[in-house]
């Protein structure tokens, strides 16, 4: 059954995190960086992003629960590291089957 989780995260930063991770990952996979959303296309599934002033949003769909533990992993371990000047960054996944 395809899963997806999603996380809102906290920072005003949320457009150049965004355009980051796009950039970041255009080199080994496929990903559209546009003005407020953008797409990465992961072998193992599917990531949306979406900037505004005070939130990045971020949506990952898989096909099953360990792939898109995986992409969580992923997106979540690079997002820190462009975040370095914000420690307390929080990504708390939320999960929920595909509708």
């Amino acid at each position: 059954m395809p899963m997806r989780s999603s996380s809102t995260v906290v920072t005003d930063a949320g457009h150049r995190y965004m355009a980051q991770l796009c950039k970041h990952f255009a080199h080994r996979v496929p990903a559209t960086l546009g003005e407020r959303e953008s797409h990465i296309a992961f072998e193992a599934g599917q990531v949306y992003l979406r900037a505004s002033p005070a939130t990045l949003m971020i949506l990952a769909e898989a096909g099953a629960a360990d792939a898109l533990t995986q992409i969580e992993g992923v997106v979540e371990r690079h997002l820190k590291r462009f975040a370095f000047r914000e420690p307390n960054l929080a990504v708390e996944w939320r999960r929920a089957p595909a509708s």
